[in-house]
Order: C-alpha cells, then sequence, then structure tokens
C-alpha cells in the first residue's frame, strides 16, 4: 500500500507541540455516545496490569473497566477473546488497544456495542490491509532489534525492554514489567483484519512522540488516515503507564464523559 508522504509531513509538523488535537479528526467526527464501560486490551510485551494505572482513574471516575488478558496465539483467538467482553457489558462501551492489540480493535470494534474506539501507540490497519508492508514504509522502529524467538515463541530482549519500549519509566518500574512480560506466538503477527472499527466508530488515537516501538509518524499517518481526534504524548511506547491521566482524559472523552 503507497504512503501519502503530504500526510506524513503533515502529521510531523502537528508533532512540535507536546499534545496536540487533530483539528480535521474533530470536524469529521460525530459526539460519541455517552458509555459506562470501558474494555481495555493490551499487545505484545505485556499483559492486562499494565492497564493499572488507567483502571484506576477510569473508576475513580464512575466507569466500568474491565481489562483483556489477550492470549497472544492468533489474531482470530485474540479477537474471539476480546468479543467475548462487550457480550457482558449492559449499555455502549468503548474498545480501548495498546500497540499490537489495535489490530483487536480494528476487527472486535464493529460489534454493536462498541460506541467509539480509542488507539494508544496503536496498530490501525485497514480492513485486509497488511500491516507489516505498510510499517516498512516508514524507518524501522529500534525495538524490532531486540524480538527474540525461542522456537515460535517471541518475546522482547531485557535491553531493548528498558530502553525501546519502556524508555521514559523508572528502571526498577521497568524491570518488574519485564520480568512479567507475555510471549507471544509468531503465528500471531501472521493475522489480517477483516474489518475496520474505525470507518464506522468515532476513532481516538494517542501518539506517542518518543516511541521506539512504533514509528511515531507511522502512528500520525494511521490517526489521520482515520481522521481520529488525536493528542500527542511526549512519551515512550508505554503511554498508558508513564502518562495515565493524558490517555484517561482521552478515554473519557471517547465515553462522552467530561474529563
Amino acid at each position: 500500500m503507497m504512503v501519502n508522504r503530504r500526510d506524513v509531513s503533515a502529521g510531523m509538523a502537528a508533532g512540535a507541540v507536546a499534545s496536540l488535537v487533530s483539528a480535521r479528526g474533530m470536524a469529521a467526527i460525530p459526539a460519541p455516545a455517552k458509555a459506562r464501560n470501558v474494555i481495555l486490551v493490551h499487545g505484545l510485551f505485556a499483559d492486562g496490569s499494565c492497564w493499572s494505572e488507567v483502571i484506576a482513574r477510569l473508576q475513580a471516575a464512575g466507569l466500568n473497566a474491565t481489562s483483556v488478558q489477550n492470549p497472544l496465539t492468533t489474531l482470530p483467538e485474540a479477537v474471539a477473546a476480546a468479543q467475548r467482553v462487550p457480550d457482558r457489558q449492559d449499555g455502549p462501551t468503548v474498545l480501548v488497544g495498546h500497540s499490537f492489540s489495535g489490530m483487536i480493535v480494528t476487527e472486535a470494534g464493529v460489534h454493536p456495542i462498541v460506541s467509539a474506539v480509542v488507539y494508544v501507540a496503536a496498530r490501525a490497519p485497514d480492513a485486509g490491509e497488511d500491516y507489516t508492508a505498510l510499517a516498512k514504509t516508514f524507518p524501522t522502529p529500534p525495538a524490532s532489534a531486540g524480538i527474540l524467538f525461542d522456537g515460535d515463541e517471541g518475546r522482547l530482549s531485557e535491553a531493548a525492554f528498558l530502553r525501546d519500549f519502556a524508555g521514559d519509566l523508572p528502571e526498577a518500574k521497568a524491570k518488574v514489567l519485564y520480568a512479567v512480560q507475555a510471549p507471544f506466538q509468531k503465528a500471531l503477527l501472521t493475522g489480517k483484519t477483516t474489518h475496520a472499527a474505525w470507518r464506522t466508530k468515532p476513532s481516538f488515537y494517542a501518539v506517542s512522540m518518543q516511541d521506539r516501538t512504533i514509528n511515531p509518524d507511522l502512528e500520525r499517518f494511521m490517526a489521520r488516515r482515520m481522521n481520529a481526534r488525536t493528542i500527542e504524548v511526549k512519551s515512550s511506547h508505554l503511554s498508558l503507564i508513564s502518562h495515565p491521566d493524558e490517555i484517561t482524559r482521552l478515554i473519557l472523552e471517547a465515553a462522552g464523559q467530561p474529563p
């Protein structure tokens, strides 16, 4: 898929400030339905506890938050795990994904109860799109070199985790997160989405300006392509942990709730 470099250049210019609203996205997005429920999905090198800081803030705001334990096996199995949660909700629900789980949000977000989708430094492919091919049109982020495989099981090396994944967290905290990272199956990386929820649902995107796991300019491209309400956070890939206030405010906006 060819990338429109004009869009990328515009996204780079927008990245000059630490937090920025995409005016184009605001004009295109209808007001999201008011939601009490939020479902959060983690990506590679993590587990459901990575959302703890955001969950505490959502609960304090009176929302019902659920963190999905992504099996990290295949995309269909990961999507199925996420889709079972909306079936248990009692009204409009915001679906949030970090990193790889943007693939899951893009597919599972078409569920009728999902009122908005939120991407946090996340993949946001179109239906049937080869995300790997899209990512290769941008410079490769440093973390990619730190992925280690033991047969079909992959994980991030400690050096890459501390430097390229959790670079703005205190080292002691980053080491705890490294110790509990969930390994993923190589087959997970071959999946393609068949739906693109962001084409029909109000969409929100948090770009990590100092991301070394997904290229920030790729994040900006995907956010602009979906006309998402976009913020930029001066953060590593783990903005949900290092900047939970900003991420929570974006989710509350997606839920039609006052920040």
